[in-house]
């Protein structure tokens, strides 16, 4: 089914550059965060347009990341900014003396260990509990716990994993069958023999972090990377942004000396935005990536019962669709409910 012609703009009266867009669980709201140091969290009202609900000054400088935790531990935000810092934030619902509801975000934690730019922020998989992962540019990735989920306010450092490279962002693997796993990607721009991508395996049980391999086939700096979700997949698919999109394959081959080890394959390489790409999101279901870069497109990428990765979609950043060369149709092959989740920043 090709993509729907009728996406639709909103104009985010941001005042500078968005650098992250990111959805809720249920994908009915939207956060939003920029240079100008504001976050803001959209609903959709009823003609399906977005509303901006909420905005404050988040931070001192550009906000990098804005990232939702699982609704299981509320209405939780996390953001991190140039100005060396991440922030826990919760949305707290009053009523008024009129029976008005109002809500706003109220800081909980704020996290001041970073000596450099926080350039990443990620939740990890509910059934770790509340457990945050932020990177620096310092070259440190930083998880953190809070004991206690109903009091958001105290988090204590469970580790700090030197990688010895600027971080610039990370991920967690969310297949329940593994160990979990964390992704780092380096954006240094220096070579590296083992590659711009590490592979950590986190033990909830012993609380560490231990290497277990890199991806050395990805040699540019890395502005972005993400699991796809894992819905019964045999296999874990790492998609990596640099100045093109990969997809590696990671297949688990066992244990060894007590760690997991990974076949490596790169199952899809794309050099269609021809520039840098900065930002990826995969859908819930883990079969269908976005991409975004500098040539100011949105592409959407899926494989066929083959395995085979190609692009089947393409937004500009209005909105608007690029033509099929060859048919003069929108080059698409998503429905529009399913086009509707990505957004580009």
């Amino acid at each position: 089914m090709a993509l729907s012609s009728s996406v639709k703009g909103t104009l985010t009266n941001h005042k500078d550059l968005i650098h992250d867009v990111s959805y809720n669980y249920y994908g009915d709201r939207l956060a939003t965060c920029s240079s100008d140091q504001h976050v803001k969290v959209w609903e959709k009202d009823s003609n399906e347009d977005w509303v901006c609900k909420n905005t404050w000054k988040a931070h001192q400088a550009s906000i990098w990341r804005v990232v939702w935790a699982h609704p299981e531990f509320g209405n939780v935000l996390a953001t991190c900014s140039f100005d060396r810092t991440a922030i826990v934030w919760e949305e707290l619902v009053s009523v008024s003396a009129s029976g008005e509801i109002h809500n706003q975000f109220v800081s909980k934690h704020t996290f001041v260990d970073s000596r450099t730019s926080v350039s990443d922020v990620k939740f990890a998989p509910k059934n770790l509990g509340m457990l945050l992962a932020t990177c620096s540019n310092d070259g440190i990735v930083r998880i953190y716990e809070a004991p206690d989920v109903m009091n958001l306010t105290q988090w204590n450092i469970l580790i700090e994993i030197g990688v010895k490279m600027s971080c610039s962002s990370i991920s967690w693997c969310s297949a329940m069958r593994l160990q979990p796993i964390i992704a780092v990607g380096c954006d240094d721009p220096g070579s590296s023999p083992s590659g711009k991508v590490i592979l950590y395996e986190f033990s909830d049980g012993m609380r560490k972090c231990t290497k277990i391999d890199s991806i050395p086939s990805i040699t540019e700096p890395v502005q972005d990377l993400c699991f796809a979700p894992n819905i019964g997949r045999s296999v874990n698919l790492l998609a990596i942004a640099t100045k093109d999109v990969a997809i590696v394959q990671l297949k688990s081959q066992g244990k060894s000396q007590s760690t997991t080890r990974f076949d490596q394959k790169i199952v899809g390489q794309f050099t269609d935005h021809k520039q840098t790409v900065w930002r990826l999101c995969w859908n819930i279901t883990g079969t269908t990536l976005a991409s975004t870069g500098d040539d100011g497109c949105v592409r959407l990428w899926k494989s066929n019962y083959l395995g085979t990765w190609s692009c089947c979609g393409v937004l500009k950043g209005d909105g608007s669709l690029i033509k099929s060369q060859t048919s003069g149709e929108p080059a698409g092959l998503l429905s529009a409910p399913s086009a509707s989740k990505y957004a580009t920043s």
